[in-house]
């Protein structure tokens, strides 16, 4: 009884340490500035990003989630023409859509379209982003195709009930591990028409 005991803390102990190593853990986060804060979203300016991008014909988050962040893994991890790691850093984007979806890595901020290594896999497209303005909404937990929708939804009412205008698909961005079960932070952000 008492090794059962000890075994339970053991683990216990072993996984609290995992998780504040997750939360502590210094990952680089595509840089934004919050221009505006509502009660329900934030409005927000992206300066130019390069991004590494996977389209596929997944139409949900189950179906793109796996095999596109594999793919793109693949990439950072030496599957290039330098064999070289590069950092992982966040969040994850995902286009999720009726017809074709994409998933994208931002880059480390030192890497360009230019320097950055060519990837062995020719799917995966290199690109740099232009500045945007989004509205953004944030939730907790692990993601799914109905939190995705939910928030999508709540975002959309509540930018319709400000007036702000907004254009193309609602994304989904990832900020954790998919091991790290506490502190999780996801987000649902879409384009606006926004003047400073």
């Amino acid at each position: 009884m008492k090794t059962l005991l000890l075994i339970t803390v053991v683990i216990i102990v072993l996984f609290l340490i995992s998780q504040i190593y997750f939360i502590m853990a210094k990952t680089e986060t595509q840089p934004y500035q919050v221009l505006k804060k509502e009660k329900d979203f934030e409005i927000r300016k992206y300066p130019p990003a390069t991004m590494a991008t996977i389209s596929m014909d997944a139409k949900s988050y189950k179906e793109l989630s796996s095999t596109g962040f594999r793919t793109l893994a693949s990439f950072i991890f030496g599957g290039n023409q330098s064999k070289k790691n590069i950092a992982m850093t966040s969040p994850v984007h995902m286009d999720i859509n009726s017809s074709q979806s994409s998933m994208s890595f931002v880059m480390p901020s030192e890497y360009t379209k230019d320097n950055l290594p060519k990837p062995d896999n020719s799917e995966i497209k290199i690109e740099t982003t232009p500045e945007e303005y989004v509205a953004a909404v944030q939730f907790g937990g692990y993601a799914n195709d109905e939190e995705i929708k939910k928030y999508a939804a709540q975002l959309e009412t509540a930018l319709k009930s400000k007036g702000i205008e907004y254009f193309g698909n609602f994304r989904f961005l990832g900020y954790n591990v998919p091991y790290q079960v506490l502190d999780r932070r996801n987000e649902i952000i879409v384009s606006i028409r926004w003047k400073e």
